[in-house]
């Protein structure tokens, strides 16, 4: 791989020996390790990729997924998002009850097990003709809308997990009702990002005092959570270690951190960052691995495939265990630019450099039996979506491996 070309700092060298003993990696030596360059960085992939193997074994995973953007409609306006719209903008659209419908019978035909709600947040606050719309269709708030939603997508086999911005802890409390899992993207405690001319001023939910209260109210109420890190937002490699120190901390108050994601920006000519570089492949390698090893090892750590196509292989050496969503029926709303992989490709890509690659639920198996964290009414329609999801994979291990009871 590569060489050093200077002498690692001695704090890097004592934090990857820190990290080699099997320690639990302290602060100091996580925020040591945001300096692991040339020889350091390959042995830091190596250390991340060894513990991945010892935690989430020799089997990568993913969520078959639709996506669902309720409404681009959004109140915040960051300088690298392509989704959000005001009303009367060209492209701006809610997804009605009857969209739904379709949608939902679409990807349960497609096999799909997650239903992914993405949207802006707290439009109503924002915006009268959308609460105007949602009360024609007999609901007072988004959050009403997304409980209806919910129910609906469970009638139809599918398991919801949303992420709609902030939330109030009433709402998530509802939510959780009819989510197996709720997410919100912390991207970065920084707050230098947030100050004029940077990419979340004009963004305040955005802020990370009110998306570190979210996180750690969804512990408070007992609700598997996804959070995660945006890379090449204008962000420090020791700001990215600020920020995965603070999800690991609310983790272990609330115990309740199913996985990270380590998502990096892409421009887009729309957009007012669209000069901004991108991060270079080993730059989210680099931060993946550092998820590894200083997140606990029960958090899952994933980063999204349709935005990396070139560096799969990478990513599984620096100790990645998940794609996250990949949808054979909707298209990357938030990316539309940047397809999902072909899952036979992606098995492929796996194959190569030694892993599996296997379908699971949008809810982490450590988490179906843990007290309080799937309402009871859940525990059907869960049991449901793995039976199928079973009987799905044993089909395709028969075509694999010759053999699969399909009754089981």
């Amino acid at each position: 791989m590569r060489t050093a070309s200077a002498r690692q700092p001695a704090e890097v060298t004592a934090a990857l020996r820190e990290v080699a003993l099997g320690e639990p990696l302290s602060d100091h030596a996580a925020l040591a390790l945001s300096e692991a360059r040339g020889a350091a960085l390959d042995e830091l992939l190596a250390l991340a990729a060894a513990r991945r193997d010892r935690a989430w074994g020799r089997t990568l995973t993913y969520s078959p997924k639709v996506f669902l953007p309720l409404t681009n409609l959004c109140r915040n306006r960051c300088d690298y998002c392509t989704f959000r719209r005001s009303p009367g903008q060209p492209g701006e659209h809610t997804m009605s009850p009857g969209e739904l419908r379709i949608v939902f019978e679409q990807a349960r035909a497609q096999g799909c097990v997650e239903a992914l709600f993405c949207l802006g947040d707290t439009p109503e606050t924002s915006f009268r003709a959308y609460h105007a719309l949602l009360r024609s269709w007999g609901h007072g708030s988004t959050v009403d809308y997304l409980e209806w939603a919910g129910a609906l997508a469970l009638e139809h086999g599918l398991l919801p997990h949303t992420n709609a911005g902030i939330l109030t802890p009433e709402d998530m409390a509802r939510l959780k009702a009819v989510n197996v899992s709720l997410g919100l993207m912390l991207e970065n405690v920084s707050e230098r990002l947030c100050e004029r001319g940077m990419p979340h001023h004009k963004a305040p939910d955005k802020r990370p005092a009110v998306r570190l209260a979210m996180t750690r109210q969804a512990g408070e109420l007992s609700i598997p959570f996804t959070s995660g890190l945006l890379l090449g937002i204008g962000e420090t490699r020791r700001e990215r270690v600020e920020t995965l120190l603070a999800i690991r901390a609310l983790h272990r108050e609330g115990g309740h951190i199913q996985e990270v994601i380590v998502q990096n920006f892409r421009a887009k000519p729309t957009i007012p960052m669209r000069d901004a570089p991108e991060p270079e492949d080993l730059e989210v390698a680099h931060a993946v691995a550092l998820a590894r090893l200083v997140l606990d090892d029960e958090v899952s750590v994933q980063a999204p495939p349709n935005l990396n196509p070139a560096a799969t292989e990478l990513l599984i050496a620096a100790g990645l265990n998940d794609f996250g969503g990949i949808s054979p029926v909707t298209p990357d709303y938030i990316n539309p630019g940047h397809p999902w992989p072909q899952i036979a490709r992606l098995e492929a890509e796996c194959a190569r450099a030694g892993f599996g690659l296997r379908p699971r639920l949008p809810i982490y198996p450590r988490y179906l039996d843990k007290p309080g964290f799937l309402s009871e009414s859940l525990l059907g329609p869960v049991a449901s979506v793995a039976a199928r999801l079973a009987r799905a994979e044993c089909v395709a291990g028969a075509a694999r491996q010759g053999a699969c009871d399909t009754h089981g």
